[in-house]
């Protein structure tokens, strides 16, 4: 159970902070977000904020998404002969029009649509009392869907291709940058957890509860002066050293290790290395740096050598295809599960390299992604004017396709390596 529930909290973090990057932005650029949902599938409460956005719950906890007007498939389509009422003001223009059964107005008035035009010359026309009507549609009029969301109308002017091109890009590349900006926070969060970030250029440790330096007496803030016959000045050399002393030694082997406390004393200790997955151990870590600006830079030093770990891991996958390389919800929630069963840091850390992964994956240039929005708005810049809309239209859906059949073989694989 505590697996599933980090799991749905480390998803939704995850999706939630990226579509609000797209949120925010867009409506900068001047485009009309029509709605902003928390979780998926039926509504549960929603609001609405001076804007025009619908703020909805939903009740399935997984993640989000943000309806951007023009944007992907977003389209509102009634079909010929749907009943609907409409809700009027005082100059005769509608400024609701309901297609839902859930939010009935007995002052509305009833009508089957038979054509609209809610972008571009704003009216609606369709049966009322067996006589044909057309009615003007206020330009910031809502509609309610046949799920009881209501949300505003579209007009071009305010739709995602009308906006400056500068304006589309920093809306595309906002998704991916609050991932890259959650990631750093989440790692420097858990520098001031851990009370600083390890410094790699001093011989001081930290030991390990329970590890063979403990048991021998060593303290935290103790130095390593040498390692068998291996001379030790920083972690690196340490790490080195603990390597070459351990090359070939049997089960039960002690190595001696040279130690100044903090007292000044020095003294060699019998050491006796515990193998753990094919490395010998001496129970210790490096010591930690623990100033303000330290654990600040700290969060972003390890921000960024995430990002470098998992730019080559995609330069693996990419020379070296392969499925096994590739996780889906299966692993994520695998991952979730372990992380949340070794504590609340582990968490933080899973939930960081993922930020940081999920920015980076969102960057690529495939159509479905922010990555392939980007390059066809770089395209628009170079071009001077944009591509066609069926062009953009048809290039997306190409890459929807790739993307719907890769996470589905990469889930049925996390299925078949979990499972069977």
């Amino acid at each position: 159970m505590l697996g599933i529930i980090t799991f749905i909290i480390v998803f939704g973090i995850l999706v939630i902070v990226h579509e609000f990057g797209h949120l925010y932005f867009a409506k900068k650029s001047g485009i009309l977000v029509r709605e902003f949902s928390i979780g998926m599938g039926p509504k549960i409460f929603s609001h609405f904020d001076k804007e025009g956005t619908a703020y909805t719950f939903r009740i399935l906890p997984l993640g989000g998404y943000v309806r951007m007007a023009g944007w992907g498939d977003d389209t509102t389509e009634i079909k010929t002969g749907t009943p609907a009422s409409l809700s009027l003001n005082k100059d005769g223009l509608v400024t609701r029009i309901n297609l839902s059964h859930k939010q009935l107005d007995n002052t509305a008035l009833p009508m089957n649509v038979t054509s609209y035009d809610l972008e571009d010359k704003l009216e609606i026309t369709g049966l009322v009392l067996d006589e044909q009507k057309t009615y003007k549609v206020h330009h910031d009029a809502t509609i309610v869907e046949e799920d009881g969301t209501e949300i505003r109308i579209a007009p071009l002017d305010v739709q995602y291709q009308n906006a400056t091109v500068w304006g589309r890009l920093m809306t595309n590349f906002a998704g991916p940058m609050n991932n890259f900006i959650l990631g750093t926070l989440a790692f420097i969060l858990l520098v001031f957890m851990q009370g600083g970030v390890p410094n790699p250029s001093t011989n001081a440790v930290r030991v390990t509860d329970g590890g063979a330096m403990q048991a021998a007496g060593v303290k935290d803030g103790d130095k390593v002066l040498a390692v068998g016959n291996y001379k030790v000045s920083n972690w690196s050399e340490l790490t080195e050293a603990v390597a070459k002393s351990t090359k070939g030694i049997s089960k039960d082997t002690t190595i001696p290790v040279t130690v100044k406390d903090t007292s000044g004393k020095t003294k060699t200790l019998d050491i006796k290395p515990v193998k753990n997955h094919g490395s010998y151990l001496i129970g210790v870590s490096s010591a930690l740096k623990t100033g303000f600006w330290d654990k600040i830079t700290g969060g972003f030093q390890m921000s960024w050598q995430s990002a470098m770990l998992i730019l080559n891991a995609l330069k693996g996958i990419v020379s070296n295809f392969s499925l096994d390389k590739l996780g889906g919800p299966v692993a994520m929630y695998q991952a979730s599960s372990q992380a949340a069963s070794y504590g609340l840091p582990s968490v933080i850390n899973l939930l960081a390299l993922l930020s940081i992964n999920l920015g980076i994956v969102n960057l690529i240039p495939i159509p479905a992604l922010d990555g392939g929005k980007i390059l066809m708005n770089l395209i628009e810049i170079v071009r001077r004017k944009p591509l066609k809309q069926e062009t953009e239209t048809y290039v997306t859906l190409v890459g929807v396709v790739i993307m719907i059949i890769l996470m589905i073989a990469v889930t049925w694989n996390d299925i078949m390596r979990v499972f069977f």
